[in-house]
């Protein structure tokens, strides 16, 4: 998962971020506001924002921009100042969790892995390399721009989520889609395929010869 870590104080920066490669995630450090502000349209999953910034953005600049153009994206400030006032405006600004200064790098990674839990796991989002799929609103966003699927595009989607890293056969997706009384070619099935790499060429979807297809 991809983390964007904003902390003007280069020596705990780097500290976290050594924590943060070690667990495995994505991550990139901004060390003053204005620089992270050209990023908040990025698709990341996670935001640690410190408050307090050199320069004329802080993390309530940074947050009020992020959820403008990414409100899927998860936040966590840190903060050196006053801990009530700023956990309050902090929570209510929509940030998921806060930590209050000076805090040990564990305890961020544990706060850090159970808001990326809840966002997993929040339901009819599924997240597919760098998409974000809203299962509700049949919404796919990749960085900033929304994926336009037809209506068979994205069940034929759908039935690769569901079955991830099984081999499909193409009779299967064709009764999904088209309906067991189908009369045509299972052509269609291949015409439909490519259209939909087209549009969404992150899937890694494997061609299995004789036999159908699987979504690695």
């Amino acid at each position: 998962m991809k983390i964007y870590y904003v902390e003007d104080e280069k020596d705990l920066s780097e500290i976290i971020r050594k924590y943060l490669v070690r667990e495995n995630y994505d991550v990139t450090v901004f060390y003053d506001g204005e620089t992270a502000m050209q990023h908040v349209g990025d698709n990341v999953d996670l935001w640690i924002l410190d408050i307090m910034l050199t320069g004329k953005v802080d993390g309530f600049d940074l947050i009020n921009a992020i959820h403008e153009k990414n409100p899927d994206a998860a936040v966590i400030f840190t903060s050196a100042r006053d801990q009530a006032l700023d956990k309050i405006k902090g929570l209510e600004l929509g940030s998921d969790d806060y930590l209050a200064k000076p805090y040990s790098p564990r305890e961020l990674i544990l706060r850090v892995k159970a808001v990326l839990k809840r966002k997993t796991q929040r339901p009819g989002l599924v997240n597919y390399s760098e998409y974000q799929i809203s299962l509700d609103s049949r919404e796919i966003r990749h960085n900033d721009q929304i994926i336009e699927l037809t209506n068979k595009e994205f069940e034929m989607l759908l039935v690769f989520l569901k079955n991830k890293q099984q081999p499909i056969e193409r009779k299967i997706l064709l009764n999904a889609i088209w309906g067991e009384n189908y009369v045509g070619s299972d052509r269609v099935v291949d015409d439909l395929l490519r259209r939909l790499r087209a549009k969404m060429p992150l899937l890694r979807i494997e061609t299995i010869y004789g036999f159908g297809y699987r979504l690695l």
